[in-house]
This record gives structure tokens, sequence and C-alpha cells, in this order.
């Protein structure tokens, strides 16, 4: 049976933004006709926020916080009640304090059902203030080696680039991967992530599909555009 997993920020919406009025509606009756399920390290408000209702009780079951928090129809079904060390907290807020980039807008350690999300301009940024960040990030690579530098230090704990502007911190084994065990070996898997290179949260499901976890094809994204792009392929040639 054909099934489609899809990421949330970047690939359905823009970062942290609400879906497009009509690729929403696209979506939506795509999901009412298809198996979908949505994988995101976004919590469950969070993600109502971005696709919509209509669109979460839609699709079979949203896996938030990178499958640490599990929702269907709108009911929580698995909460991860995993919590970061102390010691990991405190080495993270040295890096914020550390960092050369100069705003700090605040709820820079945001924690979530089994996971945590690192910010150095925080999750209150504006859009512009995001968008200051993006350049320097890309200029700096400060997230890529923040979570390499954590990685050495916290040997049992994963960082991953997630996003535009954080770091998704879990433990071992807690990646978006995780899902992979409600589906059946007969399942084909189309998966979109816009972060599927190593280092990106959608690395590790992108990869295990691709090593024969499951059946299966993982489709890196450039945005949600790019999405509805392959979908109308899919729809058009079935593949």
């Amino acid at each position: 049976m054909n099934k489609f997993i899809f990421d949330v920020d970047g690939t359905l919406t823009p970062s942290r933004g609400t879906i497009d009025n009509e690729f929403g509606k696209f979506f939506k009756k795509f999901a009412d006709k298809n198996h979908v399920y949505l994988v995101t390290g976004s919590d469950y408000d969070k993600t109502v926020e971005q696709c919509g209702e209509d669109i979460i009780m839609s699709v079979k079951r949203v896996y938030n916080c990178s499958g640490n928090d599990v929702w269907e129809k709108g009911k929580n079904i698995y909460t991860n009640e995993w919590h970061l060390p102390e010691e990991a907290e405190g080495w993270l807020l040295q890096e914020l304090h550390h960092s050369n980039f100069p705003l700090r807008t605040g709820l820079h350690l945001e924690h979530r059902p089994g996971m945590c999300n690192f910010s150095v301009v925080g999750r209150n940024a504006t859009l512009g203030e995001r968008k200051l960040y993006v350049q320097h990030d890309e200029s700096t690579r400060e997230r890529n080696n923040v979570a390499i530098n954590f990685k050495q230090k916290f040997f049992n704990i994963e960082a991953v680039v997630g996003g535009e502007t954080g770091i998704d911190i879990y433990p071992i084994g807690s990646d978006k991967s995780q899902i992979l065990k409600d589906f059946s070996q007969d399942d084909f898997i189309y998966f979109f992530g816009d972060r599927c290179e190593p280092g990106g949260n959608d690395y590790p499901i992108a990869n295990a599909i691709r090593e024969g976890e499951r059946m299966g094809v993982p489709f890196q994204v450039d945005g949600w555009k790019d999405t509805w792009s392959r979908l109308n392929a899919y729809l058009t040639n079935g593949t």
C-alpha cells in the first residue's frame, strides 16, 4: 500500500509559517484520498496553527516532536517524557552566550515531549529577525558547528539542524525514523522533507528508507511549491 509521510516546516509550509491557501486546499483533497502522515519537530499546537485543523483531521496521524508526541484525529495517543539533562542545558546556554549573533529574542531552549529545540536567535524572533539569523548561519555554519560539538560532548544525545534557526536535540534513536515501526514491511513509503542531508532532522527517516528499513522513496524538496509540483507529478504519472 502506498503511504505518504510529510515534514511540515519547509515542506508543506514556509518555516514557522502557515500553509498557502490554494496548496492547502489541494493537500487536503490529497489527504482525503490517500494515506497521509505528518512528522515534524514542532509541537501539536504549532502544527495545527501551520496546517489548519481541516488538514490535521484529514491525515491519518500526526507525529509531533520527531515522533515523540503522537496524535490521531485530534487525540493524543503517545507521549515520550524524556527531558534534557541539566549539564547539556548548561552547555547550550554557554553556546548561546558565546555566539557572535547580536540578537536575542527569548525562548532559546524550548522543551517539548521527548526533545528540546535550541535557537540562538530565539523562538520569539520576528520574520525579519529570523532572516537575519539565516544569513548569519549560512555564512558561519553556526548551527552545524554547535550540533557537532554537542554530540562530541554528549555521546548518548543527538543534535541535528532543524528548520531555519533551530537545532533539535533528543536521545539517540528518538529521531523521525522511529515512526517507521508503525508501518508495515509491505507499505511503500513516499517521504517528503527539506532537511534530508546528513545533519538535517529529516535525514534519519530519509536514510532509513534509502537503506531499505522500509520500501519507499525519499524526496528532498526545496519548499512547499516543490512539494506541490512533485505531488502533481505523482497524480499525473504515478511516480
